[in-house]
């Protein structure tokens, strides 16, 4: 509240130009003006994430449970997949917008692309992190692959895997505005190149509050979800006060 009002005071004192730095309350009226065409593309920018982000999960766990099963294609695929982050996201938007037009798709390999990486790493580290004791009982007690997998690795890799989630939620949300920049007809993206062009920084700031949301939304979400699959974190901080 503070900085809305230190804002709103600037503004209106600081004799500051509106396409600048437009007052919070310029910024509620391009809100209620365009509120209908700002979820319009800010459903087709959530769809684009979710795709994207499911994506690069189900990509990410299978690399992972495929590095931790075989120790010579993790030597292999390893390298590689810390290679693909070297390349800039603003530089390899503009080829897949033009290898795979200008819809969805591009987006969404985008958001993949970006999404599956801190998913691979953190859930190949919770793997490697087992109690190598409690492997050891479940070979004695005669638990294949798949158990040792399921009633260990799984569950002891599922906070790293949560907070790689909360990571990749933020970076997709940004992947897909990025996308949209660089080619598209819908989108907060595509909102944001015509409302910049037209220098309505109201609408700007407007767009970028809302993305803002977005990522939030997603991130407290993603805590929703830890909380329900990992019960035992709740009891364990009960016991811990």
């Amino acid at each position: 509240m503070l900085l809305l009002a230190a804002w709103q005071l600037i503004c209106t004192f600081g004799n500051v130009p509106k396409y600048m730095l437009p007052s919070p309350q310029d910024v509620v009226k391009a809100f209620q003006s365009d509120w209908q065409l700002l979820m319009s593309h800010a459903r087709v920018t959530l769809t684009e994430t979710l795709i994207g982000l499911l994506l690069g999960i189900l990509i990410g766990f299978l690399m992972a449970v495929i590095m931790d099963r075989f120790i010579i294609l993790r030597k292999m695929i390893y390298p590689l997949v810390v290679v693909s982050q070297t390349i800039p996201t603003i530089a390899i938007a503009p080829l897949l917008v033009l290898w795979l037009g200008y819809q969805m798709l591009p987006k969404i390999v985008l958001i993949v692309l970006v999404v599956f990486f801190p998913v691979t790493v953190s859930l190949l580290e919770g793997f490697s992190s087992v109690d190598a004791d409690t492997v050891n009982l479940m070979r004695s007690m005669g638990a294949s692959r798949r158990q040792i997998f399921r009633y260990v690795k799984l569950p002891n890799s599922l906070g790293h895997f949560f907070s790689s989630l909360k990571i990749s939620v933020s970076y997709a949300v940004v992947s897909a505005v990025v996308s949209e920049w660089i080619g598209g007809t819908e989108g907060l993206g595509c909102y944001m190149t015509r409302v910049r062009k037209s220098y309505s920084s109201d609408k700007m700031f407007a767009v970028i509050l809302l993305i803002s949301a977005i990522s939030l939304i997603l991130i407290w979400l993603t805590s929703v979800l830890q909380r329900a699959c990992m019960p035992w974190e709740k009891v364990n901080k009960y016991r811990s006060h």
